[in-house]
């Protein structure tokens, strides 16, 4: 599989690809940030993350030493925040370990926090020329409509055989190039949900898939896991310019960011006025505000909002939570996309 199609992939690898500024600056620790970065996120959005990020931090130590609130802000957006946080973990070991800098070894990048096949193949093979495949979604895909692979490619197995393949045929001196070819396939031509465009394939002739017509079979993927519903009241609580927050827990989902005081299920205004008073305040005006719901990956959240203006008192900090104004959440207070549609109300006043 792929013996003979490695030379046109590469020649319109060369012609076609993508001016991504991680493609212009090679070296691992960027190939690093952009790969994980880019993991359930689209490259446009991932750009100016990625520049911000490195203007912030553009060293291994410098991540390493970073406060943790500091650089859940900087992700802020991207979600799934255990990957940066892993990030930081493997920038702790390859200082204490590496001086450092990225091992080149492949086994030993893999043994970093956070980092499976696929980004240690790209790491790999693209900053340092191993002959290791990285096997994404992308990369699946294309294999499964050349061959009209029966196989389940969410299965760890089948990503295992992939990556055997993808190995024994991988060029000699091209295997970054080889690599960034198939998933640049992917990204750009074999797209997914039946819309591929096929006719900018280089590899057209020897889809068995084109051929057959099947096109739309392919990949054969097992159904995903049925999400979790979880009903939330989210509460903007005002006093003069300033809004309540609270931090979330150190483990568990969203661990360690801030977020709009909410309680579980769908309260009432009663209820809600009653929770306000538990924490030492004293609610003046509250309105109904819009519905929110929020995605993620085994759990959907379904919210409902609540403006509340509670008197203006000395206390700085309740029961459960501390008031800031909008610069502050800006700039300090790393918040979840989760809570988005609510954070515009912090332009606002309750009339």
């Amino acid at each position: 599989m792929f013996e003979n199609r490695a030379k046109p992939l590469l020649e319109w690898y060369k012609k076609e690809k993508r001016s991504l500024p991680w493609r212009e600056d090679a070296t691992p620790y960027h190939i690093w940030v952009s790969e994980i970065m880019l993991q359930q996120t689209r490259v446009e959005a991932v750009k100016r993350y990625y520049a911000r990020f490195l203007e912030k931090l553009p060293t291994i130590e410098a991540l390493a030493e970073c406060e943790e609130e500091i650089l859940l802000k900087l992700w802020e957006g991207l979600g799934y925040y255990n990957r940066v946080k892993n990030m930081q973990k493997a920038a702790k070991v390859i200082v204490e370990k590496y001086d450092g800098e990225m091992p080149s070894d492949y086994d030993k990048i893999l043994e970093l926090p956070g980092i499976g096949s696929y980004t240690a193949g790209a790491i790999a093979s693209i900053a340092f020329g191993v002959r290791k495949p990285a096997v994404d979604g992308n990369v699946l895909r294309v294999l499964a409509r050349q061959e009209e692979w029966e196989k389940d490619i969410a299965k760890t197995s089948t990503k295992k055989e992939a990556e055997y393949i993808l190995e024994e045929q991988m060029p000699e001196n091209d295997a970054g190039e080889f690599n960034q070819s198939l998933m640049e396939l992917g990204a750009t031509v074999c797209l997914p949900n039946g819309m591929p465009k096929c006719e900018k394939c280089p590899i057209l002739n020897c889809c068995k898939s084109k051929k057959h017509g099947t096109i739309e079979q392919y990949p054969k993927k097992s159904g995903k896991v049925k999400r979790r519903i979880e009903k939330k009241t989210v509460l903007l609580i005002q006093k003069q310019e300033y809004f309540a927050v609270r931090k979330r827990p150190d483990e568990g989902l969203l661990a360690g960011l801030y977020e709009f005081p909410n309680q579980e299920g769908f309260l009432s205004e009663k209820e809600v006025l009653f929770f306000v008073e538990k924490q030492n305040l004293v609610p003046i005006q509250i309105k109904k505000i819009e519905n929110a719901k929020h995605i993620f990956s085994h759990v959907e959240w379904q919210m409902q909002g609540y403006f509340i203006l509670v008197e203006d008192t000395e206390l700085k900090k309740s029961k459960d939570f501390i008031f800031i104004d909008k610069e502050e959440a800006s700039e300090n207070y790393p918040m979840p996309s989760a809570f988005s549609v609510y954070k515009k109300y912090m332009d606002k006043k309750l009339e």
